[in-house]
Protein backbone atom coordinates (compact mmCIF):
# COMPACT_ATOMS: atom_id res chain seq x y z
CA UNK A 1 0.00 0.00 0.00
CA UNK A 2 1.62 3.39 -0.90
CA UNK A 3 1.79 6.07 1.86
CA UNK A 4 2.60 9.90 2.02
CA UNK A 5 3.15 11.90 4.16
CA UNK A 6 0.34 14.60 5.18
CA UNK A 7 0.76 18.24 6.58
CA UNK A 8 -2.55 19.31 8.27
CA UNK A 9 -3.21 21.73 11.29
CA UNK A 10 -4.73 19.57 14.05
CA UNK A 11 -6.66 21.15 17.11
CA UNK A 12 -4.48 24.04 16.33
CA UNK A 13 -1.06 22.52 16.15
CA UNK A 14 1.15 21.77 13.02
CA UNK A 15 0.23 18.20 12.05
CA UNK A 16 2.15 15.98 9.71
CA UNK A 17 2.27 11.92 9.78
CA UNK A 18 2.74 9.32 7.37
CA UNK A 19 -0.36 7.44 6.39
CA UNK A 20 -1.60 5.15 3.81
CA UNK A 21 -3.60 6.30 1.06
CA UNK A 22 -6.88 4.66 2.29
CA UNK A 23 -6.38 5.56 5.71
CA UNK A 24 -9.81 7.22 7.01
CA UNK A 25 -9.67 10.69 8.90
CA UNK A 26 -11.67 8.93 11.48
CA UNK A 27 -9.46 5.68 11.73
CA UNK A 28 -6.18 8.08 11.49
CA UNK A 29 -7.69 10.50 14.64
CA UNK A 30 -8.79 7.71 16.96
CA UNK A 31 -6.45 5.07 16.23
CA UNK A 32 -3.11 6.90 14.95
CA UNK A 33 -3.61 9.52 17.45
CA UNK A 34 -5.19 8.37 20.49
CA UNK A 35 -7.77 11.00 19.60
CA UNK A 36 -11.19 9.03 20.32
CA UNK A 37 -13.21 12.09 21.30
CA UNK A 38 -14.44 11.17 17.96
CA UNK A 39 -16.36 8.63 17.85
CA UNK A 40 -17.15 5.26 15.30
CA UNK A 41 -20.92 5.11 14.53
CA UNK A 42 -21.85 3.97 11.23
CA UNK A 43 -19.00 3.72 9.35
CA UNK A 44 -21.26 5.17 6.49
CA UNK A 45 -21.80 8.71 6.67
CA UNK A 46 -25.38 8.50 7.97
CA UNK A 47 -25.08 9.02 11.98
CA UNK A 48 -23.19 12.10 11.88
CA UNK A 49 -21.15 10.73 15.31
CA UNK A 50 -17.59 11.73 13.69
CA UNK A 51 -18.08 14.75 12.90
CA UNK A 52 -15.09 16.87 12.90
CA UNK A 53 -14.35 20.67 11.63
CA UNK A 54 -12.12 20.79 8.39
CA UNK A 55 -11.18 24.74 7.77
CA UNK A 56 -14.20 25.50 10.32
CA UNK A 57 -16.95 23.34 8.16
CA UNK A 58 -18.77 20.14 9.78
CA UNK A 59 -17.50 17.09 7.78
CA UNK A 60 -17.83 13.52 8.43
CA UNK A 61 -14.34 11.55 9.82
CA UNK A 62 -16.03 8.35 8.54
CA UNK A 63 -15.85 9.39 4.66
CA UNK A 64 -13.09 11.06 4.30
CA UNK A 65 -9.19 10.60 3.78
CA UNK A 66 -6.25 11.80 5.44
CA UNK A 67 -5.17 12.68 2.40
CA UNK A 68 -7.92 15.07 2.01
CA UNK A 69 -7.44 16.96 4.82
CA UNK A 70 -3.70 17.73 3.98
CA UNK A 71 -3.31 21.75 3.95
CA UNK A 72 -6.52 22.18 5.95
CA UNK A 73 -7.40 22.57 9.45
CA UNK A 74 -8.83 19.91 11.77
CA UNK A 75 -10.75 20.33 14.52
CA UNK A 76 -11.97 17.56 16.83
CA UNK A 77 -13.98 17.45 20.19
CA UNK A 78 -10.44 17.59 22.15
CA UNK A 79 -10.15 21.06 20.68
CA UNK A 80 -13.14 22.99 22.48
CA UNK A 81 -12.42 23.07 26.54
CA UNK A 82 -9.75 25.60 27.44
CA UNK A 83 -7.93 25.14 30.96
CA UNK A 84 -10.12 22.70 32.53
CA UNK A 85 -13.40 25.00 31.30
CA UNK A 86 -16.08 23.47 29.06
CA UNK A 87 -17.01 25.19 25.68
CA UNK A 88 -20.30 27.15 25.16
CA UNK A 89 -21.52 23.99 23.56
CA UNK A 90 -20.37 21.48 25.24
CA UNK A 91 -21.79 23.48 28.47
CA UNK A 92 -25.07 23.74 27.04
CA UNK A 93 -25.41 20.25 25.87
CA UNK A 94 -24.04 19.13 29.61
CA UNK A 95 -26.80 21.85 30.81
CA UNK A 96 -29.78 21.05 29.15
CA UNK A 97 -29.51 17.52 29.21
CA UNK A 98 -28.47 17.33 25.19
CA UNK A 99 -26.55 13.99 25.65
CA UNK A 100 -27.52 10.37 27.50
CA UNK A 101 -25.27 7.51 26.08
CA UNK A 102 -22.89 10.02 24.63
CA UNK A 103 -22.07 8.26 21.38
CA UNK A 104 -23.50 10.88 19.37
CA UNK A 105 -22.34 13.81 21.54
CA UNK A 106 -19.27 14.64 20.02
CA UNK A 107 -20.71 14.88 16.64
CA UNK A 108 -23.44 17.29 17.69
CA UNK A 109 -21.31 19.34 19.44
CA UNK A 110 -18.86 19.92 16.33
CA UNK A 111 -22.11 20.35 13.74
CA UNK A 112 -23.04 22.81 16.57
CA UNK A 113 -20.08 24.61 17.04
CA UNK A 114 -19.48 24.62 13.04
CA UNK A 115 -23.31 26.09 12.95
CA UNK A 116 -22.61 28.81 15.65
CA UNK A 117 -19.61 29.96 14.31
CA UNK A 118 -21.88 30.91 10.60
CA UNK A 119 -25.13 31.99 12.78
CA UNK A 120 -24.67 33.10 16.44
CA UNK A 121 -28.88 33.21 16.45
CA UNK A 122 -29.70 30.11 14.61
CA UNK A 123 -33.90 29.54 14.84
CA UNK A 124 -34.72 25.81 15.53
CA UNK A 125 -35.47 25.44 11.76
CA UNK A 126 -31.47 26.77 11.50
CA UNK A 127 -30.49 24.15 14.21
CA UNK A 128 -32.57 21.26 12.39
CA UNK A 129 -31.15 22.26 9.30
CA UNK A 130 -27.28 22.19 10.95
CA UNK A 131 -27.56 18.91 12.36
CA UNK A 132 -29.86 17.33 10.32
CA UNK A 133 -27.07 14.52 9.69
CA UNK A 134 -26.81 14.05 12.81
CA UNK A 135 -29.11 10.89 14.75
CA UNK A 136 -29.32 10.65 18.39
CA UNK A 137 -31.30 7.22 19.36
CA UNK A 138 -31.74 8.33 23.30
CA UNK A 139 -32.65 11.71 23.48
CA UNK A 140 -35.08 13.00 21.09
CA UNK A 141 -34.05 16.30 19.61
CA UNK A 142 -35.56 18.73 21.83
CA UNK A 143 -33.03 18.51 24.54
CA UNK A 144 -30.55 19.36 22.08
CA UNK A 145 -32.71 22.15 20.66
CA UNK A 146 -32.57 23.52 23.82
CA UNK A 147 -28.31 22.58 24.46
CA UNK A 148 -27.75 24.77 21.04
CA UNK A 149 -29.82 27.87 21.75
CA UNK A 150 -28.03 27.87 25.20
CA UNK A 151 -25.07 27.51 23.28
CA UNK A 152 -25.70 30.19 21.64
CA UNK A 153 -26.89 32.69 23.90
CA UNK A 154 -23.56 32.16 26.24
CA UNK A 155 -21.74 32.93 22.88
CA UNK A 156 -23.71 36.18 22.28
CA UNK A 157 -23.03 37.20 25.94
CA UNK A 158 -26.66 36.66 26.77
CA UNK A 159 -28.33 34.71 29.79
CA UNK A 160 -29.74 31.02 28.39
CA UNK A 161 -33.16 31.00 29.01
CA UNK A 162 -33.85 29.04 32.23
CA UNK A 163 -35.98 25.88 31.84
CA UNK A 164 -39.39 26.31 31.59
CA UNK A 165 -41.70 25.90 34.84
CA UNK A 166 -42.93 22.68 35.45
CA UNK A 167 -47.15 22.43 35.05
CA UNK A 168 -48.81 22.78 38.67
CA UNK A 169 -50.19 19.41 39.69
CA UNK A 170 -54.25 19.89 40.04
CA UNK A 171 -55.92 19.23 43.33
Amino acid sequence: MAKRIVSFTLNGRAHDGVVPDNTLLLDYLREGLGLTGTKTGCDGGECGACTVLVDGRAQLSCLTLVGQVAGTSVETVESLAHNGRLSDVQEGFHMKLGAQCGACTPGFVMATEALLRRNPAPDDDDIREALGSNICRCTGYIKILDAVHHAAARRRGEEPAPYPPLPEKAA
